[in-house]
């Protein structure tokens, strides 16, 4: 009769010689984190990818060895699980890292506008998730549209004009103010939806740098678009959720949450009441590394 032994994180069992790592268990551990690199594939729609997720936890030495080869490719493993597959998201000095850089030249951003296109993705995770409890929710379901993200960055950019005023803070453009106290200065002035003859919105207008940020997130498997109201609306998916609780600690994000233009209601993202003297767009309804 053998004793059942339950092992805690710091004292693993020793392998045993019938138990070692074959190529076949690598391949499949490499596999796995390879599913984890497309992040549009649902694990509910490929059945090895199921296969795999179950492996992962039910064999404690195939999830060593998975956490292993996403270690060597510079990943971090945020949560593997049938309801968001294997989420990673890459190291600072990972080959899978996308820089706020390349992400620019990948939209045609002017270097300029690096800031605003790092503030328009740190505004769609503060709407999304508005409050802690909605971040430690599996269940929940952020909703967020490009309209509404550029009206929730005006109205912040406001608060943040109010304060330095009262703080009788310099409000002329500061190009090495940190924070978001440079970033206001700059989106309020920009154009919301700038003017082309087919009515499209430009690149770089606010509305246009929102409308590259949710499109890489769909892109990247973190938004899902649910509609075409308010210039694109889109529902939050669990990988997103990970990624921002990732990044939730962040002093930007703090601070932006801080200024109170999201209300703590019922959990459902919502917009205070514009000041009259605001010009909101009509109908208003972070993942990168430095």
């Amino acid at each position: 009769m053998t004793e059942h032994v339950e092992w805690s994180e710091t004292e693993a069992p020793a392998p045993s010689a019938h138990a070692a790592v074959t190529p076949a268990d690598a391949a499949d551990a490499a596999r796995l984190v390879a599913f984890g690199l497309q992040p549009k594939l649902q694990p509910a729609r490929d059945q090895e990818y199921t296969d795999l997720l179950r492996r992962y936890r039910e064999d404690p030495a195939f999830a060593r060895l998975a956490d292993a080869v996403a270690t060597g490719l510079g990943l971090i493993v945020l949560e593997v699980s049938p309801r968001a597959g294997m989420a990673v998201t890459a190291a600072e000095d990972s080959v899978f890292a996308v820089r706020m850089g390349d992400y620019a030249r990948r939209t045609s951003a002017d270097s300029g506008d690096r800031f605003l296109h790092g503030l328009a993705h740190l505004a769609v995770a503060a709407l999304a998730f508005p409050r802690p409890e909605d971040l430690a929710d599996d269940g929940y379901i952020g909703r967020v549209s490009v309209n509404g993200v550029d009206a929730f960055v005006r109205q912040a950019c406001r608060r943040l004009e109010e304060r330095a005023e009262e703080q009788g803070e310099n409000t002329d453009p500061a190009s090495d103010a940190p924070g978001l106290e440079a970033a206001w200065r700059i989106w309020v002035r920009r154009s919301a939806t700038g003017a082309t003859k087919d009515a499209r919105r430009l690149a770089g207008s606010t509305t246009g740098i929102v409308g590259k940020a949710v499109a890489f997130l769909t892109d990247s498997g973190f938004l899902q678009r649910t509609g075409d109201d308010n210039g694109g609306t889109y529902r939050t998916t669990a990988r997103y959720q990970l990624q921002v609780r990732d990044m939730a600690g962040s002093a930007a994000m703090a601070e932006l949450l801080e200024l109170g233009v999201v209300p703590v209601t019922d959990g459902t993202p919502t917009l205070l009441p514009a000041d009259e003297t605001d010009e909101l767009v009509a109908d208003a309804g972070l993942p990168f590394h430095s």
